[in-house]
């Protein structure tokens, strides 16, 4: 029995059941050449039944899947983990079929369902459902992980270490029967040497929403004491926290997003070629990132518009962001830790892309050279606060919706595997969608990983909060067009 941490209890002590505290991702594959599914018969074998029988019959689990929490009085509220001593595979590895005609459309509903129900606590907190019936000769694999378990970033590493890049290699493991190498791998490659992990980032600023009701000073004191910072540190990090882009740091509109949620959920996701939005980066003097903001910018005032609901005052985005140059190598500048916040302006009260994409590019920049001045430490510092400060509506029952919010949603741009084409078990991985989480208070999360030339997004939302959500993937085309013809 192993004690979960103080930080991980976070995720565990703020999960509803409108607020579920697991991450997840929506993988496409496609049939290798002499495979069929049971749906589109086209072939000798009934090839993702085969997978599934195997993986419920002959994979062994890794021990960190076998973890469930427990949570007893005598434990004296404190959580732990204990080791399930016969994990139920059946239970955990789910087959479905999508019905004819098994568009995306059907596809998409299905991993709304399944993102929108929370983990039993009775077992261990993942679940792997795969999908056949894709129209195409394809076939899905969604997963969910609580995050008290792994964060986001270490689950999409794990499923890029179950994949190879040969594509007759059969007999590959699924992600929770990879060996303890592998897992400790995938840890290791979410953050720079001598950082913490995003896990680690996201359950610092639990420690904020925990103490919502406190004094600043007293939060500084929790996070000063995490993170070894000095006073005089501590309070270079809140000023930037602060000054982010004066304009738009903490001061974001109320918007639909803004609002309570419920536990029904809402996915969409598509693709694009990152030759596109090269070319518009080499156009505008942008950074990829900040096309893609603009994207996510220019669709969400179009989709703002339709429902009469676009504030007048240009709405905000927190974005992770990387510290380390373009090519991810050598040294941040403020030192080995490159992970960070800001925040930044969307333009959404702009009516012109070309003005719209120059304020995204303004306020990116400027976040980025404040925290360029800062150390490792405090970079840190700045992303646990920037994360954290969302909490109290989260947290505290009724407040959401009724004050103004940091920020409007979170959109972030995630590094998928470098290598391209990946296979699993001889089919090809056609595309990689993350699905996140939604809080009280922040109703539509846009996630981004890259993979294969290309720019996969995944958007989750909440079912009644965002209504129609996958009207944003049309919009984020044609705001993408409308940057192409600048």
């Amino acid at each position: 029995m192993a004690a979960v941490g103080p930080l991980d209890a976070m995720f565990l002590l703020g999960e509803t059941r409108e607020q579920a505290m697991h991450v997840g991702g929506l993988m496409l594959f496609e049939l290798p050449e002499g495979a069929r599914d049971q749906v589109f018969p086209e072939g000798t074998q009934d090839y993702v039944s085969r997978l599934y029988r195997e993986m419920v019959e002959s994979q062994a689990v890794n021990p960190l899947f076998a973890r469930r929490v427990r949570h007893r009085p005598l434990d004296l509220g404190y959580w732990s983990w204990e080791s399930e001593d016969e994990v139920d595979l059946e239970y955990h590895i789910r087959l479905s079929a999508l019905a004819r005609p098994g568009r995306y459309r059907e596809l998409f509903e299905l991993t709304s369902r399944l993102h929108g129900t929370l983990l039993d606590r009775h077992r261990p907190l993942w679940e792997m459902h795969l999908i056949e019936g894709v129209q195409g000769r394809r076939f899905a694999i969604y997963t969910k992980v609580h995050h008290s378990l792994l964060d986001g970033v270490t689950a999409l590493r794990l499923l890029q270490a179950s994949l190879t890049s040969d594509p007759d290699q059969a007999g590959m493991p699924a992600p929770f029967a990879l060996p303890d190498r592998a897992l400790a791998d995938a840890a290791a490659s979410t953050t720079p040497a001598g950082g913490l992990s995003p896990a680690a980032l996201l359950s610092a600023a639990g420690r904020v929403t925990g103490g919502a009701g406190r004094a600043v000073g007293g939060v500084g004191r929790v996070l000063a004491d995490l993170a070894g910072l000095s006073p005089v540190g501590l309070r270079s990090a809140l000023r930037v926290l602060q000054t982010e882009h004066s304009s738009v740091a903490f001061q974001a509109p109320r918007t639909i997003f803004n609002q309570p949620i419920t536990g029904a959920r809402r996915f969409a996701a598509q693709s694009w070629p990152m030759e596109r939005l090269e070319k518009v980066r080499a156009i505008t003097g942008a950074t990829l990132n900040d096309v893609m903001l603009a994207m996510c910018s220019g669709a969400l005032r179009t989709y703002l518009l339709e429902l009469n609901a676009l504030p007048d005052k240009g709405m905000t985005a927190m974005v992770p962001v990387s510290l380390r140059g373009e090519s991810g190598e050598g040294e941040a500048p403020g030192g080995g830790n490159s992970l960070a916040t800001l925040i930044a302006d969307l333009a959404t009260d702009e009516r012109d892309p070309e003005r719209r994409i120059g304020r995204i590019i303004d306020s990116t920049s400027y976040g980025k050279g404040m925290l360029s001045q800062l150390s490792p430490l405090q970079n840190l510092m700045v992303g646990a606060l920037g994360i954290g400060s969302a909490g109290p509506a989260a947290v505290i029952p009724g407040l959401a919706g009724r004050t103004p919010p940091p920020y409007n949603l979170v959109i972030s741009n995630i590094p998928g595997p470098a290598e391209s084409p990946l296979y699993w078990n001889r089919s090809r991985l056609l595309g990689m969608y993350p699905a996140s989480i939604v809080l009280n208070g922040q109703a539509l999360n846009i996630s981004v990983t890259s993979y294969d030339h290309q720019l996969h997004f995944g958007l989750t939302g909440c079912r009644r909060t965002v209504p129609h959500l996958q009207r944003l993937l049309a919009h984020l085309e044609t705001a993408l067009i409308d940057l192409e013809r600048l």
